[in-house]
C-alpha cells in the first residue's frame, strides 16, 4: 500500500526543514527567542495546547491548522534548546518516537495478533510496563494531570489490564449506588452534623463513577463538561444583555424574572466563540 506520494512527502519534508531553518535564525538573531529556556516556554506550551483543544472542540479547521503550527513550533523549540545543551536534537526525538511506535505495534510490525481495539490497548499497556520498568499499570499516569482527565486515564489503563465492568448497566448501577451514598451524608438532623470530609469523599466517588459510565457510553466527559460550560456562558451572557436592553440590572431581578430570560436563551442557537486573536 502506498501511504503517500513521493511528491507530497517531499513537500512535507521541505516544509519541516523550513521550520527548522526559520527557528535556527530566530534563535540566533531574535532577542526574545534567544532568551527562551525550557522553563520559560513551559507555560506558553500549556496555553497553546489549550488553544489547540479549543479549536478541536469548536470544529474550526482553519484555527486548528494555526494552533497545530504553534504547538509544532514549541516542540521543535524544545528540541533546539536540548541540542544546544548537547542532550539530543529533533532527529533523536523523531527516531525515538518511531522506534517506540514500532515496538508498541507488534500486531503491525511483528507476529502478535490483535483482533480488536481492546486487544491493541491491552498489548500497549503491557509493552509500556516493559519499557519503563513500572511495577504498576497506573505508574505511568502523570501526577500533574487535572483530576477529571486523570480519572479518565486511570480507568483506561485499568481497562487495558482487563480490570473493567463487563456491561454499561453495571456501571450505571454503581453510579446510582454512589449517588445514594452521597445523599446519605446529608440525611442528618442539622446542617452542622454534616461531615464535609465524608461528603467530599462520596462526591469524588460519584464523579469517578459518572466518568466511568461516560467512558462506557463513548462520551468524553472533559469535552462534554466544556461544551456545557460554553452553553452556560452563552445563555448567561444573553440573560445579561437582554435584561440590560429592557432596562434591568441583574441584581435587581428576582430569580423568577431571571429565569424568564434564561428560558428564552435556550431558544438561541449556539455560537462558536471567537478566536483568541493570538497570531
Amino acid at each position: 500500500m502506498e501511504y503517500n506520494t513521493s511528491a507530497r512527502r517531499s513537500a512535507q519534508l521541505e516544509a519541516f526543514g523550513r521550520l527548522l531553518d526559520v527557528l535556527d535564525r530566530l534563535r540566533a538573531e531574535c532577542p526574545w527567542d534567544k532568551k527562551q529556556t525550557l522553563e520559560s516556554l513551559r507555560h506558553l506550551t500549556i496555553e497553546e495546547t489549550y488553544e489547540l483543544s479549543d479549536a478541536i472542540i469548536r470544529g474550526n479547521l482553519p484555527d486548528l491548522k494555526k494552533e497545530l503550527g504553534d504547538v509544532m513550533l514549541h516542540l521543535t523549540f524544545y528540541a533546539k534548546i536540548a541540542s544546544e545543551q548537547g542532550a539530543f536534537d529533533i532527529a533523536d526525538v523523531l527516531n525515538a518516537q518511531c522506534e517506540k511506535l514500532i515496538f508498541r505495534h507488534p500486531h503491525i510490525y511483528g507476529d502478535t495478533k490483535a483482533e480488536s481495539e481492546d486487544d491493541v490497548k491491552r498489548n500497549w499497556e503491557q509493552l509500556k510496563l516493559q519499557e519503563k520498568g513500572n511495577s504498576s499499570v497506573l505508574g505511568g499516569v502523570p501526577t500533574s494531570l487535572p483530576a477529571l482527565v486523570k480519572a479518565m486515564r486511570i480507568q483506561e489503563k485499568a481497562r487495558g489490564a482487563g480490570f473493567d465492568w463487563e456491561r454499561p448497566e453495571q456501571v450505571w448501577e454503581k453510579v446510582q449506588e454512589e449517588l445514594r451514598e452521597f445523599q446519605a451524608e446529608f440525611a442528618v438532623p442539622e446542617p452542622s452534623d454534616i461531615s464535609q470530609q465524608r461528603a467530599a469523599e462520596e462526591f469524588g466517588d460519584l464523579l469517578f463513577s459518572l466518568i466511568n459510565f461516560a467512558r462506557h457510553a463513548g462520551i468524553n466527559p472533559e469535552e462534554a463538561l466544556e461544551r456545557t460550560n460554553r452553553k452556560f456562558i452563552q445563555r448567561f451572557q444573553y440573560l445579561e444583555t437582554a435584561a440590560a436592553q429592557d432596562g434591568h440590572q441583574l441584581r435587581d431581578l428576582t430569580l423568577a424574572q431571571m429565569d424568564i430570560y434564561w428560558e428564552r436563551a435556550k431558544t438561541i442557537p449556539p455560537v462558536s466563540p471567537s478566536t483568541s486573536g493570538k497570531e
